[in-house]
């Protein structure tokens, strides 16, 4: 009953290095709007201090001056739009980085909290139209007693915490066969806030994490849900 994904070739230092190209460009744009936009309107009170009282071709000219500083705005804003989107791409590529990683490690292992599992699901998401109700969960391992739901992040934050637990009781609901299995959680993350952490440990699941070459999990406050 295992499952795999056709998993990305890219790899952690590949995208974190593309992050910080993309990164830096938008600043660079930024502070080359930022120095467009200070000149534009320097020239602009120039020239309106020069015209004094202006007959309507001054006017006219100040209009174009000012529809001018609005272009130069509005193309510098298509093109922090154009490298937010790619740096979307980037974040997309992080988590399936990061996707790749853990799904690896447990389809290795297939050990969660010292005991052994026999099936793994990738992926799985499930829809119940009548009682508008939809799940979808990144990793989830099985065994004829246990049930383990893994959120994999490459970002892992607070709010992800609190996402997870909302999962737990929506699993059951979507998949009433393992409503009397021991559900535990698990939150997997290259990068895992310290606050994270430490809500995650408070609410009992699992942290798991990229420690130099190895996958580690802290289960010591583990949680049945």
């Amino acid at each position: 009953m295992r499952s795999k994904n056709n998993l990305p070739k890219a790899t952690f230092e590949s995208a974190w290095k593309i992050v910080q190209e993309n990164a830096k460009a938008i600043k660079q744009m930024q502070e080359e709007e930022k120095i467009a936009r200070k000149e534009m309107r320097k020239s602009l009170k120039t020239m309106q201090k020069e015209l004094g009282g202006i007959s309507n071709s001054n006017k006219e000219s100040i209009k174009a001056l000012q529809k001018e500083l609005g272009g130069i705005s509005n193309s510098n804003k298509e093109s922090i739009k154009a490298l937010q989107k790619e740096l979307g791409g980037i974040s997309k590529s992080n988590g399936e980085v990061a996707e790749s990683y853990f799904i690896n490690s447990f389809d290795k292992s297939m050990k969660f909290a010292g005991q052994k599992y026999d099936a793994i699901a990738l992926n799985l998401r499930k829809k119940i139209s009548e009682i508008n109700l939809q799940g979808e969960y990144d990793l989830v391992l099985y065994n004829c007693t246990s049930v383990v739901i893994i959120e994999i992040k490459y970002k892992a934050r607070k709010e992800d915490v609190e996402e997870l637990l909302n999962k737990a009781p929506v699993f059951k609901q979507l998949f009433p066969e393992y409503a009397n299995y021991d559900l535990y959680l698990g939150l997997a993350g290259l990068h895992v806030n310290v606050t994270a952490e430490k809500e995650a440990i408070k609410k009992g699941i699992a942290i798991i994490k990229q420690v130099g070459n190895n996958m580690v999990i802290n289960d010591d406050h583990l949680k049945v849900f």
